[in-house]
């Protein structure tokens, strides 16, 4: 069960993930969170790099998808300019979310990969939906309400898989 919290892979940024590395593991298309993922939780816009990042998805011919449990005004706000579909009020780590974002993106989930900064909702749910999930260290230091008992949480199984030399490890400085 403790499996399902554990990603795959863990990343400093999202700008570290490189379409061609994905493109070699097969991946046609990502599903991202947005808050603490891509830019953090109260900014309303794309940084530059993050443009420049989406581009380089683009270019490669990999889709990518926003998945949030943030509400439609949020959600649509960042990704309508970005030309990005996106699903709203995902109710992330439950598996409904997960299967429109593979069906919108009309992949199978061997071709796709979860980003996110949580544990909680992203890992566990690309993992018990049977998807690829990449860790990210959030963006910043706060959270919203919610999330924050989640990191209380996530802090005790990151421990544990951190003394279990399962993960290692960073909190945003």
């Amino acid at each position: 069960m403790l499996k399902l919290f554990l990603p795959n892979e863990q990343v400093k940024s999202i700008l570290e993930i490189e379409p061609e590395r994905l493109k070699q593991k097969g991946i046609k298309a990502v599903i991202t969170d947005l808050d603490n993922t891509l830019v953090a939780w109260d900014r309303p816009d794309a940084t530059p790099e993050l443009l420049s990042w989406f581009n380089k998805m683009s270019d490669a011919g990999i889709k990518v998808l926003i998945v949030s449990n943030n509400n439609q005004k949020r959600v649509s706000s960042f990704s309508t300019p970005l030309d990005l579909p996106y699903i709203f009020e995902a109710r992330k780590p439950m598996g409904r979310a997960f299967r429109k974002a593979i069906k919108l993106l009309n992949v199978q989930k061997h071709e796709a990969v979860v980003i996110g900064d949580q544990l909680l909702t992203d890992v566990f749910g690309g993992n018990r939906s049977g998807i690829y999930t990449i860790l990210v260290i959030p963006i910043a230091a706060t959270d919203g309400f919610w999330t924050r008992i989640n990191r209380k949480i996530e802090r005790r199984l990151m421990n544990f898989f951190r003394r279990k030399g399962m993960i290692q490890w960073e909190e945003r400085q």
